[in-house]
């Protein structure tokens, strides 16, 4: 309550770059979404052909193209996409198998995605942040040069690779985890009905792998801020005064610092949900990448457009809850100064 209660006494700046996010979400989607609209029109492959089949008659062929849609304009049928998407919140129906909605089928596999970006982005915060600590605060010294060199070999690593070594090594030679067998969280929805235990194993592999890029990075950026606020006068003074190491490093110099890792944490949530296509592809995962990339191999584009909506909705969605943080971790933007 403190935040917005600062923010409409003073001149309600954090407000008013809550709502102008919100406008400037409009547009943003507008542009997103007709892109790839235009796109998909543009990608070779007839939707109409890809329902029928190889063996289909003129006359059927003719009679698709019309319920589809596809003897009209691109701006007639996005206007009326957009406008089914607006006011139905209708995405339209799988194409290859008409009795799915594309909702539907979003709706099993974006949480997929959310699962392993929040698990993802959470373990390398948990890592990277100790770690990066200690290398600022031992600048220089052999721990901060370990630290340094572990973290430039694990940025070179790319994800495919890093996958493909941890199955190898835990589930086909030790067999402690599964290799390409994910288990869904709750079953048919219901949360009295948990698989825990087994969703967690099938998280581990696909976490690692994309783990080891994100801490790598987060470690760098953290550590390189770090180093530069504790020479700042004002922890200078509190060290001289005898300030225990933990509380220097937690109260004085962390919170200071924090500010481009949030930023680039947020940015990494967006970017691991919509952009791990490679992961999900070597362990299995039926996320959103895998089917908007299968759909785009079979043309079919409802799932395509409905899958980038919604990615993109959740990434801008981000980047404003990023900016609501910063008003309560920096008075200094909710009171507009």
């Amino acid at each position: 309550m403190s935040l917005f209660r600062d923010a409409s006494l003073g001149d309600g700046q954090l407000l008013r770059t809550i709502g102008i996010k919100i406008l400037l979400l409009i547009p943003v989607l507008i542009i997103v979404s007709f892109g790839t609209f235009v796109l998909v029109d543009l990608v070779p492959g007839d939707p109409a052909q890809q329902v029928l089949g190889p063996n289909s008659t003129a006359d059927e062929y003719e009679r698709i193209r019309l319920e589809l849609g596809l003897d009209t304009p691109l701006l007639e049928r996005y206007w009326d996409w957009g406008t089914k998407v607006v006011v139905h919140g209708d995405l339209g129906k799988n194409l290859i198998n008409p009795r799915v909605d594309v909702s539907d089928t979003l709706q099993r596999s974006f949480p997929i995605n959310l699962e392993l970006a929040f698990a993802s982005i959470g373990v390398s915060l948990l890592l990277a942040v100790p770690a990066a600590m200690a290398s600022a605060y031992f600048a220089g010294r052999r721990l901060d040069r370990s630290l340094s060199v572990t973290a430039f070999g694990m940025i070179s690593v790319p994800p495919f690779l890093s996958g493909l070594i941890l199955i190898l090594i835990f589930a086909l030679s030790l067999g402690w985890l599964p290799d390409s067998q994910w288990t869904r969280l709750t079953n048919n929805g219901s949360w009295t009905d948990l698989n825990l235990v087994e969703n967690i194993k099938s998280l581990v592999l696909p976490v690692l792998t994309i783990s080891i890029n994100e801490i790598a990075v987060f470690l760098r950026l953290l550590r390189g801020d770090l180093i530069g606020t504790l020479q700042e006068d004002f922890v200078l003074a509190a060290k001289a005064k005898g300030m225990p190491t933990r509380h220097l490093m937690l109260r004085e110099a962390m919170r200071p610092s924090s500010f481009s890792l949030i930023t680039l944490a947020g940015v990494s949530v967006g970017r691991v949900i919509g952009g791990t296509v490679i992961v999900e592809r070597i362990f299995s995962i039926p996320g959103v990448g895998k089917q908007v990339v299968e759909a785009a191999t079979k043309s079919d584009y409802p799932i395509v457009q409905g899958g980038v909506l919604v990615l993109a909705i959740f990434y801008v969605a981000i980047n404003m809850g990023i900016d609501i943080l910063y008003g309560f971790l920096d008075p200094r933007i909710r009171r507009g100064r």
